[in-house]
C-alpha cells in the first residue's frame, strides 16, 4: 500500500519512527513534511496529505500532531477524506471495517510508541467490511 505521511514538529518524533516501521511491513511511504523540529502549521500537512489520498485512490494517510485533533479537522474538511483519530488497536480495526477510513491520525504527545505503532500495524492490515456500512459511508459525501 502506498501511504503518505505528514506531521507538524509535535508530531514529528513519532512519524518518523512509524514511517520506518511502515517500510519494514513492506509498504510504499511518503513523507510531506514536516522535516523540522521548528514550530509549523499542522494544516499544512494535512492538507497535503488529503490532497494525495484523494487523488489516488487507494492510497492512505498517516498524519501525526501534538493531540491528533487538529490534523484530522483539517484533513476531513477535505471530501472523500475519511481521517480517523485513533487512540487503540479496536478503533484502528473498527474505522477501516466499518468507516472505511482512509487516513489514520495519532496525536503524538497523547500515545506511546508502542501503542502506535499497533494501531498502524491494524489499520494497514484491516480492510472495509462494505456491507450495510457502505450505504452509511456513502451518506457522509452528500453533507460536504
Amino acid at each position: 500500500m502506498k501511504v503518505y505521511a505528514g506531521s507538524d514538529h509535535a508530531g514529528l518524533p513519532l512519524k518518523k519512527k512509524l514511517l520506518a516501521l511502515l517500510s519494514q511491513l513492506g509498504h510504499d511511504t511518503q513523507d510531506l513534511g514536516t522535516h523540522q523540529e521548528t514550530s509549523c502549521d499542522y494544516p499544512d500537512f494535512a492538507h497535503a496529505v488529503a490532497g494525495k489520498v484523494v487523488a489516488e485512490p487507494g492510497t492512505a494517510g498517516l498524519l501525526v500532531c501534538g493531540s491528533g485533533i487538529g490534523m484530522s479537522i483539517a484533513a476531513n474538511r477535505h471530501a472523500g477524506i475519511r481521517a480517523a483519530l485513533c487512540h487503540d488497536p479496536l478503533e484502528a480495526r473498527l474505522c477501516r471495517e466499518h468507516n472505511d477510513a482512509n487516513i489514520l491520525v495519532l496525536g503524538g504527545r497523547l500515545i506511546g510508541e508502542e501503542m502506535a505503532a499497533e494501531i498502524l500495524r491494524v489499520f494497514c492490515a484491516t480492510a472495509f467490511s462494505g456491507g450495510r456500512h457502505a450505504g452509511r459511508v456513502a451518506k457522509i459525501e452528500p453533507h460536504r
